[in-house]
């Protein structure tokens, strides 16, 4: 990992489910993925250049990127200077119970429409609570009352927000193939098998996987195992282990899957993660 390029991801043992990353980038750019969990960033310094659902985005100083769980982005840095960002990423099952006391009744499955905006209070909440984590507080009504204001400013904007939308027929074909992927994430799934379960043919199936997601199905699958693998990690599971646990043929081939995404290797993330 070059010396221009440092991340940094933080835990706090009273919200076990939110990171806190650090970020620093000059020349590095992600390969196309998406998280678990919902994604809410403040660019610092220099300019976030992305591409999320069929849109390319310029994110400057003070805005705030949100990403929801399972939707697609890449990103880089937009300029000659270094790009500096701070990112929290936080599991459904803990900011769900958060929107619904905030006034997000619909709050399981909740989509933020926008992905990005300048909302000065909205910043200020993201930097509050990612202080706290980095600075590893011991004070757990603080950093749940921190949480709780990023959660009750969501559902204030919520006129800029939306409930997941009503799905259609095809949405319903899709959902089924991505249940079946997720259930099914450990063995070797073909195209073929997929499809079949959407009872669509396999190039049909493929396109409209595509015009859906922005990826393959290949690279859909390849996302999930990185994410659970990624958890292995943090909990830590021997390096090899989640090498073949997770349906990569080598450590080479995990590590290439692996830094696009998390900006270092596995074996980096897991001894960065379990000394911090």
């Amino acid at each position: 990992m070059k010396l221009d390029n440092q991340f940094q991801y933080i835990k706090n043992q009273h919200l076990d489910q939110v990171t806190v990353l650090q970020a620093k980038m000059h020349d590095f750019s992600y390969d196309k993925h998406a998280h678990e969990e919902y994604s809410f960033g403040v660019t610092l310094t220099g300019r976030q250049d992305f591409f999320s659902s069929g849109e390319f985005f310029r994110s400057q100083p003070g805005n705030v990127i949100m990403f929801n769980p399972g939707q697609f982005h890449d990103g880089h840095s937009g300029v000659d200077n270094d790009l500096r960002y701070r990112m929290i990423y936080i599991h459904p099952k803990q900011l769900e119970p958060m929107l619904n006391s905030a006034g997000i009744k619909q709050s399981k499955d909740f989509q933020i429409a926008d992905t990005l905006l300048d909302d000065p209070r909205l910043r200020q909440h993201i930097l509050n609570l990612a202080v706290q984590i980095e600075g590893n507080s011991e004070d757990k009504l603080q950093l749940e009352n921190q949480l709780f204001q990023l959660a009750e400013r969501i559902s204030q904007l919520k006129g800029e927000v939306l409930p997941q939308r009503k799905s259609k027929k095809s949405d319903s074909l899709l959902l089924k193939a991505q249940s079946f992927i997720h259930e099914n994430i450990g063995s070797d799934i073909s195209l073929d098998v997929i499809s079949n379960q959407a009872n669509l043919s396999k190039y049909h199936f493929l396109r409209m996987f595509r015009q859906q997601f922005g990826i393959t199905p290949h690279q859909y699958i390849f996302n999930c195992r990185i994410n659970q693998a990624r958890l292995a990690l943090e909990a830590g599971s021997a390096l090899d282990d989640v090498v073949f646990d997770h349906g990569f043929s080598d450590l080479s081939h995990f590590n290439r899957r692996f830094k696009p995404i998390f900006g270092m290797t596995p074996r980096q993330y897991q001894k960065h993660f379990l000394s911090s």
